[in-house]
């Protein structure tokens, strides 16, 4: 049985993210309801035919490293290494890990995609938030979404001495293990969305 851990989202915490992210919670899943105005509503999965095994989490329950649902044990090794690693040097300072997501079938990622045309109207608007299947890194395990506002700011400070990187510009949740990234070098810049590469 996986070690799920239901939490909310601290008012606080919510309100920091909700504003950095100019109000938009995508590459989430997304439901009905006006764009970028609430929490989105999970997807109709059962008649799509997706389940845990695709990677899905259920909005609201926040995973950890030890959870074993595919959304964790089929990270990359490289990326599940590093956030090992991080989240040891982060509980040092009093900073926990959790993650709203990881790994995903390429069926639930392109059911993401298809879901953000929907919801924002064209592929070329969707695509600055939800890659399709065959371009995201979810879909290798090489990208997780970070759960909570500290976590975010603490891999942003600190992510690079361990080849952790936030890679969208409008994504604070989503990190990436970038290869030859260090505390010297630093992480890359930031794309402006994941339409940008």
């Amino acid at each position: 049985m996986p070690h799920l851990r239901r939490l909310f989202i601290p008012a606080a915490a919510l309100l920091l993210a909700l504003t950095a992210c100019a109000g938009t919670l995508a590459d989430r899943t997304l439901g009905s309801g006006e764009t970028g105005s609430s929490i989105p509503a999970p997807p109709d999965l059962a008649s799509e035919g997706l389940t845990e095994a695709d990677g899905y989490v259920a909005p609201g329950v926040w995973l950890t490293l030890d959870d074993d649902v595919p959304a964790i044990t089929n990270l990359e090794d490289d990326l599940r290494a590093a956030l090992e690693a991080a989240a040891l040097a982060a509980r040092e300072r009093g900073i926990e890990f959790s993650f709203t997501n990881g790994w995903r079938s390429a069926a639930y990622q392109q059911y993401l995609f298809d879901q953000a045309v929907e919801e924002y109207g064209s592929e070329e608007e969707a695509s600055r938030w939800v890659k399709r299947a065959d371009e995201s890194r979810h879909v290798t395990g090489g990208a997780v979404d970070v759960a909570t506002a500290d976590a975010m700011d603490w891999l942003n400070r600190f992510g690079a001495e361990f080849g952790l990187c936030q890679i969208y510009a409008n994504e604070l949740w989503h990190f990436e293990h970038v290869p030859g990234v260090d505390a010297e070098s630093g992480c890359p810049a930031q794309l402006t969305d994941s339409s940008a590469g």
